[in-house]
């Protein structure tokens, strides 16, 4: 196994050690943040969840397998050490995201629970810091273990996950009405666009 193929596995334990520890330390506090195709939603909405739920888990196998068996078209390790930093970058994004939003962070359109709007910190950067990181991380490894199928299951679940940020985003408009809006007008969806 060659430094990058470590560096890869690293990104991607420490994504996700990120991601199950929040939501374990949120439930202690009696929080769901699994909100992921549950409660009740319109049929848009739930299906969109499901399909984004799938697409990332998916994405997983894809990456793992191009990794472990170092599948890849390209054998510049610049280009691939680039990708593994895009990754580590999209890291560093989701776990700010995460702390930012404290006890407001959901996994999904919350059908019942009050969280508060989030505007500062990276999200004066972006109104979807979390999904950025998410984009960051996939992309990233696809750069580093570029392949065919692997791009198939990346794109899948980029393009599910900007789906769910539309119906986020519509959500966040009929909960938080104005501010919302006016958030909307000085901060780009993923990055200053």
């Amino acid at each position: 196994m060659d430094f990058l193929q470590v560096g890869a596995l690293v990104v991607m334990a420490t994504f996700y050690i990120a991601y199950y520890t929040k939501m374990f330390l949120q439930r202690r506090k009696g929080i769901q943040t699994n909100q992921i195709n549950k409660g009740e939603k319109s049929r848009k909405v739930l299906r969109v969840e499901f399909w984004m739920k799938i697409a990332t888990f998916l994405v997983v196998p894809a990456e793992l397998v191009s990794i472990f068996w170092n599948i890849r078209i390209w054998d510049t390790t610049a280009l691939r050490g680039i990708g593994i930093a895009v990754g580590a970058a999209g890291v560093l994004v989701f776990i700010l995201a995460m702390a930012t939003m404290r006890d407001s962070w959901r996994a999904g359109i919350p059908a019942k629970d009050k969280t508060e709007l989030v505007t500062t910190g990276i999200y004066r950067l972006s109104r979807n810091p979390a999904f950025l990181g998410f984009d960051l991380v996939y992309l990233g490894l696809l750069v580093a273990f570029f392949n065919p199928v692997h791009m198939v299951f990346t794109l899948f679940a980029v393009i599910m996950l900007h789906f769910q940020i539309l119906q986020e985003e519509a959500f966040l408009s009929e909960t938080f009405g104005k501010p919302y809006l006016e958030y909307k007008q000085h901060t780009g969806r993923y990055f200053l666009i």
